[in-house]
């Protein structure tokens, strides 16, 4: 991708070559198409319930989100009620579902998406050699056909059909020109050029958009997509090259989850264009202050934690340790700050609360941090918060992201809850946990003896009082603030019955953190078939 000398230049494909035109030199408006729920959803453990998909789904409408594809409604049951729900109850967002270039997964997604105001299919097929030879073993007339036949069932069910040759950036120039003004002729809106594998490079990308803007006579009745695949690291890079040669739509995840090393990020690209408006001349409807919430939200949904120098989002985004750094931050903010933090969500102090604090000052906490509470959810935060705070002498802005997180992300009814444990431990002799539960109105104990520590005993007397036998996966414990005094938050993946759950616990005390997220893991397995 060419850099630009200038504030007035911009870069545009050859303005001689037919239907292509140079580009905009006023601003555009660049759609953003989240696919987090379907892409970022086949994360490796990222798996999500039916309330924490309409809770991410909401969120993302209330972030700004063009697009949101909710889902690849004919892959299951749940897939299929999740796009529905999303489609029936969020609104400020087109509601999207997944399909092959077949008539079962066509009909599918429209049943699950059209009681949405705005509704689209996305079918895709693949068109790159190695795919039509290993994959489909498919000729290129075959594809075609299928192409447009998938398209054109999809266009007979609604208006808003994009299409996507899967693999375009390997595809073959003449053959994805063929297939691309095929579809558009069968009734694609959207075309979407994926880069499946995260093969291409920025300068490729944008030669390949800008060629298709040259040589296919009807680009002009569609726009043009991108999707791009992390597995170099370019996938941000190389959406933004697209954009530059005249993409109109930018398809990413909320901190760039999806399958192997993830799409482009979400946060990334949108704060890319924000902050390089000069140069890419571009606009979004994200509200950035979102930013940062959305991707707690989505972090702690799906267990997968954003790396500390994550740009954008990441907790070291906006920090300074350098001595060089915070003098020049003191003189003068922009001089290591090309974004300021309260645009994408960070507060700029963290304000300190403590046990005097009442229900109001949380609940304005919360709201500047990126949460809207219910009446019960702030009943159930306050609870958690005046316990912390007789543990702790002040609260910080983590600890109540924490406690709000682990309440709201926490939609099942509570089966089982911790009322009390003792441990005892230490070196060469068994550890000890007597613990008590409460099941409805009945508390049981069991007192256990066994295990390589004071974590492995809590586990053992967890399953021996509820009668579910867990196998650990993942166990991860991280601090929500600074300090001696912080809360720890534990994250797990247990298998029950050949099917993996997650949970999370938070409290200052890391056994007490355990007990809370494999009794959160419990609650999910007995609450999932009342779901199903």
């Amino acid at each position: 991708m060419p850099n630009s000398a200038t504030d007035d230049q911009t870069v545009s494909p050859d303005p001689n070559a037919p239907n292509s035109g140079p580009l905009e030199t006023e601003s555009r408006m660049i759609r953003i198409f989240d696919t987090t729920l379907r892409d970022g959803e086949q994360s490796p453990g990222a798996s999500m319930n039916l309330a924490e998909k309409l809770e991410v789904a909401q969120a993302l409408a209330d972030l700004g989100v063009d697009i949101i594809e909710a889902g690849f409604p004919i892959a299951s049951p749940g897939d299929f009620e999740a796009v529905k729900q999303i489609a029936q109850t969020v609104r400020g967002s087109t509601i999207c579902g997944l399909a092959r270039c077949s008539d079962k997964d066509i009909d599918a997604a429209w049943e699950a998406v059209k009681y949405a105001p705005s509704a689209r299919i996305h079918v895709f097929l693949a068109t790159s050699a190695i795919h039509r030879e290993f994959k489909l073993r498919m000729s290129t007339d075959e594809i075609v056909e299928r192409a447009v036949a998938g398209v054109r069932r999809a266009a007979s069910y609604c208006d808003d059909v994009e299409f996507s040759p899967e693999d375009g950036c390997r595809t073959e120039h003449d053959f994805l020109c063929r297939v691309v003004e095929a579809a558009i002729d069968a009734g694609a809106t959207t075309i979407n050029v994926p880069d499946t594998v995260g093969y291409t490079t920025p300068n490729e990308i944008f030669e390949r958009f800008s060629m298709l803007r040259q040589r296919v006579p009807n680009i002009d009745k569609a726009v043009l997509s991108t999707h791009c695949h992390n597995d170099l690291g370019m996938a941000v890079a190389n959406s933004l090259a697209a954009v530059a040669a005249g993409a109109g739509q930018i398809e990413c995840t909320i901190n760039g989850i999806g399958e192997r090393a993830g799409n482009a990020g979400l946060e990334e690209v949108v704060m890319a264009m924000k902050t390089r408006r000069d140069f890419f001349r571009c606009d979004t409807r994200i509200v950035t202050k979102r930013l940062v919430p959305t991707s707690r939200l989505v972090s702690k949904t799906t267990g997968i934690h954003v790396q500390r120098n994550k740009a954008i989002v990441g907790r070291n985004a906006f920090a300074h340790e350098s001595g060089i750094h915070q003098d020049g931050m003191l003189k003068e903010r922009s001089t290591y700050e090309i974004m300021s933090p309260e645009d994408v969500g960070f507060a700029k102090t963290d304000l300190v609360l403590g046990k005097h604090s009442g229900r109001a000052a949380l609940a304005d906490r919360a709201k500047t941090l990126g949460f809207t509470l219910t009446s019960e959810q702030l009943q159930a935060v306050f609870e958690q918060f005046k316990i912390l705070a007789d543990k702790k002498k002040e609260i910080y802005d983590g600890d109540i992201i924490a406690l709000v997180q682990h309440q709201i992300s926490d939609n099942m009814k509570q089966e089982w809850s911790l009322v009390d444990y003792e441990v005892t431990s230490g070196t060469n002799r068994e550890p000890m946990v007597r613990l008590t539960l409460k099941n409805g109105d009945e508390e049981h104990t069991e007192q256990v003896e066994q295990g390589d520590g004071p974590i492995d005993a809590a586990f053992w007397a967890v399953e021996k009082i509820t009668g579910i036998s867990l196998i650990c996966k993942d166990f991860s414990v991280r601090s929500a603030t600074l300090g001696r005094d912080a809360i720890g938050e534990v994250n797990l993946e247990v298998e029950h019955k050949g099917r993996s759950y997650r949970g999370v616990g938070v409290s200052t005390d890391s056994v007490e953190s355990t007990i809370l997220a494999m009794l959160n893991a419990i609650n999910r397995i007995i609450g999932e078939p009342k779901k199903q």
